[in-house]
């Protein structure tokens, strides 16, 4: 009988270490392996998109690729996991339960939209988290064209300035043009506790960032929170009260809360504490990988932040490691020296950083293309070919 390796999630870091240890299986020459993938649907969401319009055309389909990988396809939601025993239980698209067990399981679940217990959040605030969720807020612009051109409707207040916030926020303005006219005066607030804009960022970034900030008109409201939600707005900490149709959240995400049935250590976020192999401590035939996983990515310090930039790279160790523990094979320890930052700023342009110090190399029209090249290409599934397939997904290949 096959030893099955099992990856929940079929996100960034879920499809490449299916992709990975399919590569190692045929390398090694080895048919006794079998590679399984459980998410709701054989596709990849190209979450880093969701700021943009036509949300719904963000997806790639998985289908012909795990076909031709000889990876098997589960559809189903996982529900609970029993590490010691190796099994997952799931609901199928019916609502049956069902379980499945492994002698490897990868943990690729990805991560959520952190909600605090802000009053009226959950009933008056949109999010871009998931693509039900993104696609919800555009369907909500687009009715916003029926009501009358008013401060209120034509006014959105982004809660957090962080990367997705600013990306969201810099796209606004472009998508309430092409809903209510250019000669509509339209207001985007960013809502943010921290001091300055950016604050996470380097000095060069974040000057950049006010930069295209006051160039399309962006407030900024710092060292602010969020008090109260309701239908007409959002009341701050500190009194003041903005009227506004549109509400979004993007302020924190964690891990799924699946991390949660798993013994280990965590950090702030919920994510595994894991080793250099990607290995839960506890459960050492239990992989995290992507936003799931707490993982240095050098010797200086560094950890894996929750983006696609990161999880690519996870999944593409795990999956691999997962493999070779079954195939007699030296493990990689998880290594992601290269680090680079692209963050959209609408029709202002883009930045674009590289190393942990965030150098600017590169701003606006020349950014932006570098922006679209990887938001429009790198970060999409390989080609159903086993050769190009396999060759991008060498865990050791350069990457960024």
């Amino acid at each position: 009988m096959k030893k099955q390796i099992l990856i929940v999630g079929s996100g960034f870091s879920g499809m490449w270490a299916a992709v990975s240890a399919a590569r190692l299986a045929e390398q090694e020459g080895n048919n006794g392996l079998k590679i399984a993938v459980l998410a709701p649907a054989p596709e990849l969401r190209v979450r880093p998109r969701f700021y943009e319009e036509k949300v719904s055309s963000l997806v790639a389909p998985l289908t012909d690729l795990f076909t031709k990988l000889n990876i098997e396809f589960i559809a189903g939601s996982a529900e609970h996991i029993d590490a010691k025993e190796k099994t997952v239980s799931y609901r199928d698209a019916n609502g049956a339960k069902a379980t499945v067990s492994c002698e490897r399981l990868v943990l690729a679940t990805g991560s959520q939209t952190r909600r605090p217990p802000v009053a009226g959040l959950a009933e008056y605030a949109f999010d871009i988290d998931q693509l039900e969720s993104a696609r919800r807020f555009e369907q909500h612009l687009d009715s916003l064209v029926d009501r009358p051109s008013t401060p209120e409707r034509n006014t959105v207040v982004v809660c957090g300035g962080g990367f997705t916030g600013i990306e969201l926020a810099t796209e606004l303005p472009a998508r309430l043009r092409a809903r209510f006219g250019d000669e509509t005066k339209t207001n985007i607030i960013v809502v943010e506790r921290g001091a300055v804009i950016g604050g996470r960022y380097s000095e060069a970034l974040r000057k950049t960032i006010e930069d295209a900030s006051n160039e399309l008109g962006i407030e900024w409201r710092l060292n602010s929170e969020i008090e109260a939600i309701d239908a007409t707005g959002v009341t701050l900490k500190n009194g003041e009260r903005i009227a506004s149709s549109t509400v979004v959240w993007t302020a924190g995400v964690e891990a799924n809360p699946l991390s949660q049935q798993i013994a280990g250590e965590r950090d702030t976020q919920g994510r595994l504490i894991v080793t250099e192999y990607l290995q839960v401590p506890a459960h050492p035939d239990v992989y995290a990988t992507g936003d799931m996983a707490h993982a240095k990515t050098d010797d200086k310090g560094n950890t894996a932040l929750m983006t696609c930039q990161h999880a690519i790279q996870l999944g593409k160790f795990a999956g691999h490691n997962a493999a070779a523990s079954l195939l007699n094979v030296e493990p990689y320890p998880y290594r992601q020296v290269n680090y680079v930052t692209c963050l959209d700023l609408g029709a202002w342009g883009a930045v674009y950083t590289e190393g942990w110090e965030q150098v600017v190399k590169s701003v606006r029209d020349d950014a932006k293309k570098i922006k679209i090249a990887i938001t429009n290409e790198l970060i999409y599934p390989p080609a159903a070919d086993r050769t190009l397939a396999f060759a991008a997904a060498d865990p050791l290949a350069k990457f960024v």
